[in-house]
């Protein structure tokens, strides 16, 4: 069974940082991305960043410079580096698993990352306050 569990959501300052982590079991690292997406409230799911098992990353232009995505393959873990964070980063962030190469991922709105990445995890909460 898979399973995506993420932690380190908090509530932060303007330009604060945190490190989110998504532990996964169940699944391991591929040629298929996994990848960071975020929801705030009354909008739909966005991506953020994504990673493949070669290394490949890749970054929503929202978060290019700020957010380091990055894996622990011995660990099978994922995580998200995010500095200088800014109140409209506010939101639920979820890993998730099984998706798309990372080539084939395009950062554009009103995307259904739901029908794309098959694996998810429950959320972690992040607030960032001016």
């Amino acid at each position: 069974r898979v399973q995506l569990e993420e932690s380190g959501g908090d509530s932060v300052e303007f330009g604060g940082s945190l490190r989110l982590s998504c532990r996964v079991s169940g699944y391991r690292p591929s040629r298929y991305a996994m990848g960071w997406f975020r929801q705030k409230p009354g909008k739909e799911r966005e991506g953020v960043a994504a990673i493949d098992v070669f290394g490949g990353t890749s970054y929503a232009d929202s978060v290019k410079g700020r957010f380091t995505i990055s894996q622990d393959i011995a660990t099978n873990t994922m995580y998200l580096e995010m500095s200088s964070l800014e109140p409209e980063d506010t939101a639920t962030y979820y890993c998730a698993a099984d998706g798309v190469q990372i080539k084939d991922i395009q950062w554009k709105p009103n995307i259904r990352w739901e029908s794309i990445f098959l694996r998810w995890g429950q959320g972690t909460r992040v607030t960032v306050s001016s």
